[in-house]
């Protein structure tokens, strides 16, 4: 577990530099501050908190269904499960503000003329794109984990059901990156799915569009299998060597 602790607050930090680089921009070179940037990183660590709390949750919620009265013992595991699904689908409509800030990489905020040089604001958006991709590679990994808690494997092995399951997020988090940013969907709009449904039919039958996105998400959806698999692979490793 020390590993991943180690790997909490080192994203932490990374998110600290991403907002420090940001705001100094303003400061140093005399600009207008980015809010969006801002509001983005804040976005982007959400699912992160959502994915601790989630954990701490089953942890509480664990030992007091264990000491339930035989009256509710038929309750107890329902309500367990409910939670779970619950705050399971938050984590997951949040989850693509994440993988989002790989879109930061198209310079929208830098406009010619400017007095930032393009040196500053390539480190200054390469430390927020990969602010991003932590954040989500830290918060699918700690859901992982509680996954492959559950599907109780034995031995050492991590259970295939639950590699299906992040396979399947980080599929989801590239479908929600593709319609936040050509669609400017937000999360908070599955509220509205029939609206969603209509735009996003509309979207695909232009010329072009529904191989634009199939592209799209593949790529992405590679790109984060690519850096999650080895780094999980590496942490699990970890905690069997610290509980050995």
């Amino acid at each position: 577990m020390s590993a991943l602790l180690v790997a909490a607050a080192a994203v932490v930090l990374l998110n600290i530099y991403a907002v420090v680089l940001v705001v100094l921009r303003a400061r140093v070179y005399g600009v207008r501050l980015y809010r969006p940037m801002l509001v983005n990183i804040g976005l982007s660590f959400l699912p992160v908190l959502i994915a601790l709390l989630l954990t701490a949750g089953l942890i509480a919620l664990v030992p007091a269904i264990g000491a339930a009265p035989e009256r509710f013992s038929g309750v107890a595991p329902f309500a367990l499960w409910i939670y779970l699904l619950v705050a399971t689908v938050a984590w997951l409509l949040l989850f693509p503000n994440s993988v989002y800030l790989i879109t930061e990489l198209n310079f929208s905020h830098r406009t010619e003329p400017t007095p930032v040089p393009l040196w500053y604001d390539i480190i200054q958006t390469l430390a927020l794109t990969l602010s991003g991709i932590a954040n989500a590679v830290l918060s699918l990994a700690v859901v992982h984990l509680l996954a492959t808690v559950l599907f109780d494997t034995e031995g050492d092995a991590i259970p295939a059901p639950s590699w299906i399951f992040a396979g399947i997020v980080i599929v989801l988090g590239a479908v929600g990156v593709y319609l936040g940013r050509y669609l400017r969907f937000n999360s908070w709009d599955v509220r509205h799915p029939t609206s969603m449904g209509r735009k996003l039919v509309a979207h695909l039958r232009q010329r072009g569009k529904a191989l634009e996105a199939g592209g799209f998400v593949i790529t992405h959806a590679l790109l984060i299998a690519l850096l999650y698999v080895p780094l999980f692979l590496l942490v699990w490793t970890a905690i069997l060597s610290g509980s050995s």
